[in-house]
């Protein structure tokens, strides 16, 4: 009965753990480019009172012996890069990524960063930035007097001036794509920093033969998270939570009969 108490024990804080990572997704369920995070769990140690194989005789051995767990825990919360639905803006400094890919962001720090969330503005420099003021990698400036922006689905930013025909071009946006986006490291503002488990970013134009997706001006991608989904796995985690107390309160009463049995 001691294990019964702490494998119960186990399962109600993993399962604590799995509601406050639901709580997080649906808290973000409206912030553009967020990605949603699947909890996932392992079973503990294994204490072995009869081994499964071991002889029970010079010709027979044990088919499944007797093995006992501990509980469970939290092993990982993997984000799941699935597509987000587009949302129309007609912004022209909204843009979002079809298919694979994040845009690169340069930090105050010096650092790169990257994110899925395309909204775009400019600062007082016409550089395109972030909403929190971090430049857009590599760096695109749009004069002050530009009359129109176009992006190209390849990333060329283009704009026209007063009284000039043909467009000019201001740059073009690179993406940046890893061997392994869960391994990202999520530092808040809908930013990611590269890992050893990520790998090294491989840095392309959108479209390309990279494999890195296309981009669409006029669009932000809105959250993958599913709403339904979310409601479901909570009343999951909410009866698992309820089915673990349970087990505390039988072993509890059967330690309380026990000792009923012993004081007589």
């Amino acid at each position: 009965m001691i294990r019964a108490l702490y494998s119960a024990a186990s399962g109600m804080t993993a399962q604590q753990l799995n509601v406050d990572n639901i709580a997080h997704n649906l808290a973000n369920a409206n912030t553009s480019g967020f990605k949603s995070r699947r909890a996932q769990f392992q079973d503990l140690l294994y204490q072995t009172l009869q081994q499964p194989g071991a002889s029970s005789s010079q010709q027979t051995s044990i088919p499944t012996g007797l093995q006992l767990g501990l509980g469970t825990r939290a092993s990982s919360n993997e984000i799941i890069f699935t597509q987000g639905d587009f949302s129309q803006t007609s912004n022209p400094l909204d843009i979002v990524i079809q298919g694979r890919g994040f845009f690169q962001v340069l930090q105050p720090t010096g650092q790169l960063a990257y994110t899925r969330s395309g909204n775009f503005h400019l600062n007082r420099d016409g550089v395109m930035c972030t909403s929190d003021g971090s430049l857009l990698n590599p760096q695109i400036t749009i004069p002050q007097n530009a009359q129109s922006i176009t992006i190209a689905t390849d990333g060329t930013v283009s704009y026209t001036l007063p009284n000039e025909p043909s467009a000019q071009v201001g740059g073009q946006i690179q993406l940046a794509d890893f061997q392994n986006p869960a391994g990202l490291n999520s530092i808040g503002q809908n930013l990611y920093l590269p890992t050893d488990s990520s790998g090294d970013p491989v840095i392309a134009a959108p479209g390309g033969q990279e494999g890195l997706g296309t981009l669409m001006q006029g669009y932000t991608e809105q959250s993958n998270v599913s709403v339904v989904q979310e409601f479901v796995n909570l009343i999951v985690a909410q009866r698992a939570y309820e089915a673990n107390s349970k087990v505390v309160k039988a072993a509890d009463e059967m330690y309380q009969q026990m000792n009923n049995v012993t004081t007589q």
